[in-house]
């Protein structure tokens, strides 16, 4: 296994058990524990015991378990509605330069506890969509 770890990173300090967590799963590739500053009761976060700042930087084999893990975080919290966050670059919110996943409770008996968040929907005209998928398609 690669591992790449940075010590300055915070998250790669709780891997490596130099600052304490709430740890709640570990496996060869992946640390996940509770967050410290919640959003809800129960937010926990998953993170590559690689270090990437963005998801597309970390190798593939270090994203094998994340899904598996949320699934049986997101089963232990006990609330039906849940999220799945995972963010990239400061400006899209990412406070933490290391990829990691949030799960994130959304109990039904509260609108503003939970993740919170805005949907501001864009329209393109079919010509501009089209133009869009081939750019994206021809790099894939």
């Amino acid at each position: 296994m690669a591992v790449k770890q940075l010590a300055s990173c915070i998250f790669c300090k709780i891997i490596k058990g130099e600052i304490p967590s709430y740890k709640l799963i570990e496996t060869e590739f992946s640390f996940s524990f509770l967050d410290i500053g919640p959003l809800s009761k129960g937010h926990a976060l998953i993170i590559p015991k690689y270090h990437a700042e963005k998801l597309h930087e970390l190798p593939d084999e270090h994203l094998t378990d994340v899904l598996p893990i949320a699934k049986k975080i997101a089963a232990a919290q006990g609330v039906p509605d849940y999220n799945i966050l995972q963010n990239n670059g400061r400006i899209a919110h990412q406070e933490v330069p290391h990829v990691h996943f949030h799960v994130i409770p959304k109990p039904s008996t509260s609108d503003d506890e939970g993740l919170v968040i805005g949907w501001p929907v864009k329209k393109f005209e079919k010509d501009e969509m089209e133009k869009i998928y081939d750019a994206i398609k021809q790099k894939l």
